[in-house]
């Protein structure tokens, strides 16, 4: 990376990681339980769920991340707990089916009889254990990935910061098709597939930036969607 690309990341870092441009977004769902002083657990079943449905337009997820929240009235743990959910093939958001959440919060209910957080689970066994879906090591999780920054990150502005025992350093990118974009724009991959790989990779550019907090770099490349939008 040219001393240019550098200072413009670094100034995207930091004029983008700022609460006001993620007032509707996915994580303002864990940050609402976090205001109401909920449970870890609340907080964590919360990011699980927002990050789930952390796909396609801001507004419809949203509003289908209300509608979840309001079929748990607002109390994710009890609702795990209860063990009564709802289970039907009709949609929640998008592909995401009532009964796919169902199995989620089963898995979760069990996870939580014998454990009090996630935090003691890596990104592959979040994917095995609480989605239920087979290995595959060329995978991004995405999803996992973005839940894990907000509850890692610790800065005290836009993530949470509530996992205590793992170090920002660790993380990886959340990659998604546009933050592919963007990385591939800037030259910090010339990679042409968008998996794990390509996340590690543009990660370690990161890593050169910031080296104990790398998906810092997340907001860097938010910024240069914002700014270069069509």
């Amino acid at each position: 990376m040219t001393a240019k690309t550098i200072a413009q990341l670094r100034e995207w870092a930091e004029t983008y990681n700022d609460p006001k441009y993620f007032e509707e977004d996915p994580i303002a769902f864990p940050k609402e339980f976090v205001r109401r002083g909920a449970s870890l657990q609340d907080i964590e079943i919360a990011s699980v769920f927002a990050a789930h449905l952390a796909w396609g337009k801001r507004a419809m997820i949203v509003r289908d991340c209300t509608r979840l929240f309001d079929e748990m009235e607002w109390r994710p743990m009890d609702y795990i707990a209860a063990g009564d959910y709802r289970s039907d093939d009709s949609s929640l958001h998008r592909t995401i089916k009532w009964s796919e959440i169902a199995g989620i919060c089963g898995r979760l209910r069990e996870w939580y009889s014998w454990h009090d957080t996630l935090e003691s689970l890596s990104a592959k066994e979040i994917r095995s254990i609480i989605f239920r879906r087979k290995d595959d090591p060329s995978a991004p999780d995405k999803k996992i990935n973005l839940m894990r920054r907000w509850l890692v990150r610790d800065d005290g502005k836009v993530d949470l910061g509530l996992w205590k025992n793992t170090s920002p350093s660790e993380l990886i990118l959340p990659l998604d098709v546009h933050v592919y974009g963007q990385a591939q724009a800037l030259g910090l991959t010339k990679r042409k597939s968008k998996d794990l790989k390509t996340a590690v990779e543009i990660t370690d550019r990161f890593r050169e930036i910031w080296p104990e907090d790398p998906t810092l770099g997340d907001f860097a490349l938010f910024g240069y969607g914002v700014t270069h939008a069509i």
